[in-house]
């Protein structure tokens, strides 16, 4: 009996190995390229992209950062979808100014021309006539897709608050 419970730990790590290589093999034959350090750098370049693009107010660089049929789930609202519809989502919070905006990817993984990207959010903004800006934080899931010029854009983007609800 102890020798069988020695043994069958390696047994389930030999056959986690091989089906492991199996399925690189698999992606290896029907042409699916790795996940490279380029795609990761890509990927994470979009974090600062994005808040360089909200604090200058440019909702049209924002969105060029997505497909055009991209999916924007955002809480406790429909899904948006597509590049106009998101653009004009966020052309409705042209009163309102950015103050503060990060978002940051934690976590970035994919294979071939399919990525995701985990993320936390910080911002803050402030709308004419009120003195106190709004806060925000939380986190982001993002999938991503690699276009045919090795760039990454945004398919679909969800996120969502840490804060409680107001009162």
């Amino acid at each position: 009996m102890k020798k069988l419970l020695t043994i069958l730990p390696l047994v389930f790590l030999l056959c986690f190995t091989f089906s492991c290589q199996q399925g690189e093999e698999v992606a290896e034959e029907v042409g699916v390229a790795p996940f490279s350090d380029e795609d990761m750098a890509a990927i994470k370049a979009i974090g600062p992209a994005l808040d360089k693009a909200n604090l200058a107010g440019d909702f049209d660089a924002v969105v060029e950062m997505m497909t055009e049929d991209v999916l924007l789930m955002n809480p406790n609202e429909q899904i948006i979808q597509g590049r106009a519809n998101t653009l004009e989502w966020f052309n409705a919070f042209k009163p309102a100014t950015f103050t503060e905006h990060k978002h940051e990817l934690l976590e970035v993984d994919g294979y071939g021309d399919i990525a995701y990207a985990r993320g936390a959010y910080k911002n803050a903004f402030i709308f004419e006539g009120i003195d106190e800006p709004i806060r925000g934080e939380g986190k982001t899931l993002l999938i991503l897709r690699k276009q045919t010029d090795g760039s990454w854009l945004i398919s679909r983007f969800c996120w969502n608050s840490d804060l409680p609800l107001p009162e």
